[in-house]
């Protein structure tokens, strides 16, 4: 007889997580506030959540209309601006997968994502049409290209199944009621940079999706309320921008998109225009927006955190944020495979107790996991976890309702590990750091990591090293083959001017960083490749300087 009781179920409503939820939420209880928008077309465009709704809705019965199904794949080739949120929302709250492309992938990779996708439409901001010319016969799925811009400013093309975006909606009735989806059904899709191999695909759920914003916008990560004014910087088309576009109409934020307008000028515009709060982005456009700001002699009051992940904040960014700006960096670490947000190094007050050097090393960190996110240190040769000390270095590891279980349409790959215990973790390809207070530290990718006779060299503390010596602009540093030591680290600089010496950058570095660590040689380029998502492309300097010190 089996004496186990039977496990009580819960007395709760089932009702689904749904995205859809979202923009409802937004337009019922915070109908009047903005979304504004920098738009291609050169204006600044605002209106409120509740006018947003009315034309998701338009668009969501305009893809219907078109035959558009549940499971469809929907491309959008797009910049940050209102019609692509509502992309966001007419796609996915039908039933339908919103597949955001990166358009700075190589022509053959965007080729290959649209194909493998299987995308039946495509939503382009007009810019980007040159890119779908050439491989346009070869995308036998896509049955039409839809055109975000005013119908007097249709750009001519040889593409012949141009649809024009305002004027499919103006057909349209504003009217519908959102499918009862399954929460666990897909609703988005987002692939990986491709830097070694096919770009592989991640399909979050829309569960996932809303877990991810509830966990983002609290207070010890994102911390946004309806009394918030954030910005993405960060590409709409890169992880759905970090997920602000679900995460600020769940809170009833002002959002601000800055379309195309990187440069410090757009976006010091828009910051001072809409009195921007909270931004997000990459160090790169962070370091280009103090520049404009010191070249013009200008402020920012109104910006109390800027959100920084996609690479390594350098301490020479945090502490000109702080110091000239009272600004605080919020670090933050994650991938496409964690939708992507996993850990952030809020603001707290006991850091009004620390010296700069204690604060600047937790701004420098990647921060403390969400509640959600489990995160372990690995050893490579038992698979068993590693102390939190903040020293002992293993291969990072990660879990949690918005971490992929699979990449789409892919066998199971070696990324998915089974630890001791039976569960199962994705292997971020990282190695890490732990310490006491579970503040995550990104030492290196396990691929960049230098291996000098038998002991690790982090690429990335080194390059935040130099980063801090006046004169670099960017540094890059990466392990090439020795006949000693089997590698030794040889750092790429980029410069402001043509004044700045090798001795200078050794001089700073001989008490910033252990001797043994010091590159065996500094080259000075003129530019450094990067990745369609911005980050360092080492693969092309590995592959051209792999012999250098062997010559």
């Amino acid at each position: 007889m089996n004496s186990e009781k039977p496990q009580a179920s819960g007395q709760m409503m089932a009702h689904p997580l749904l995205i859809s939820d979202l923009i409802e939420y937004a337009a019922c209880h915070h109908g009047q506030q903005k979304i504004i928008s920098n738009r291609l077309e050169g204006d600044l465009h605002s209106y409120s959540y509740r006018d947003a709704l009315v034309r998701c809705k338009k668009l969501a019965n305009a893809l219907l209309a078109l035959g558009v199904e549940e499971g469809d794949r929907i491309g959008t080739l797009a910049w940050n601006g209102y019609r692509h949120f509502e992309c966001y929302y007419g796609i996915s709250g039908i039933g339908a997968i919103c597949h955001t492309i990166n358009p700075r992938l190589y022509s053959e990779q965007i080729e290959y994502i649209i194909q493998h996708a299987e995308d039946s439409y495509l939503l382009v901001d007009a810019c980007f049409i040159p890119l779908l010319e050439p491989i346009a016969d070869r995308l036998a799925s896509v049955k039409g290209i839809i055109v975000l811009i005013d119908a007097d400013q249709m750009p001519t093309s040889s593409l012949n199944n141009l649809i024009n975006y305002e004027a499919l909606l103006a057909k349209q009735d504003d009217q519908l009621v959102w499918p009862d989806l399954d929460a666990d059904s897909a609703a988005c899709l987002c692939y990986t940079s491709g830097t070694t191999g096919h770009p592989k695909g991640v399909l979050y759920s829309h569960r996932s999706t809303v877990m991810h914003a509830f966990a983002s916008r609290n207070p010890d990560a994102l911390n946004i309320s309806s009394d918030s004014v954030v910005m993405p910087v960060v590409p709409m088309y890169h992880v759905c921008a970090w997920g602000v576009p679900y995460i600020a109409p769940m809170s009833g934020a002002t959002l601000v998109l800055p379309g195309q307008g990187m440069a410090g000028k757009d976006l010091y515009r828009l910051i001072d225009y809409a009195k921007v709060d909270l931004m997000l982005g990459v160090p790169t456009v962070w370091l280009g927006l103090i520049e404009y700001l010191k070249e013009h002699q200008l402020t920012i009051p109104s910006v109390k955190t800027v959100g920084v992940g996609g690479a390594a904040s350098p301490r020479v960014l945090v502490e000109a944020l702080d110091k000239d700006y009272g600004i605080y960096l919020l670090p933050i670490w994650g991938m496409t495979e964690t939708s992507p947000l996993a850990t952030l190094g809020a603001k707290r007050k006991s850091m009004a107790d620390m010296t700069d050097d204690q604060r600047y090393h937790v701004q420098t960190s990647a921060g403390k996991p969400m509640l959600g996110i489990d995160i372990e240190i690995f050893d490579e040769e038992t698979n068993l976890p590693l102390k939190h000390d903040g020293q002992a270095r293993g291969l990072l590891r990660v879990r949690g309702p918005w971490v992929l279980s699979s990449y789409y349409k892919a066998d199971k790959s070696d990324s998915f590990i089974e630890d001791q215990q039976g569960r199962i973790w994705f292997d971020t390809g990282d190695i890490a750091t732990i310490d006491e207070d579970s503040y995550l530290r990104i030492v290196d990718r396990a691929k960049d990591v230098v291996k000098s006779g038998g002991e690790w060299i982090s690429s990335i503390d080194l390059e935040n090293a130099a980063q801090g010596c006046k004169g670099v602009t960017e540094a890059c540093v990466i392990g090439v083959k020795h006949l000693k030591w089997d590698e030794r680290p040889l750092l790429f600089i980029v410069a402001q001017d043509g004044n700045l010496k090798k001795e200078t950058i050794y001089d700073f570095l001989a008490d910033k960083v252990a001797k043994w660590w010091l590159p065996d040689d500094i080259i000075f380029v003129d530019q450094l490749p990067h990745t369609a998502t911005g980050k360092l492309q080492k693969r092309t300097l590995r592959d051209e300087y792999w012999h250098y010190l062997m010559d």
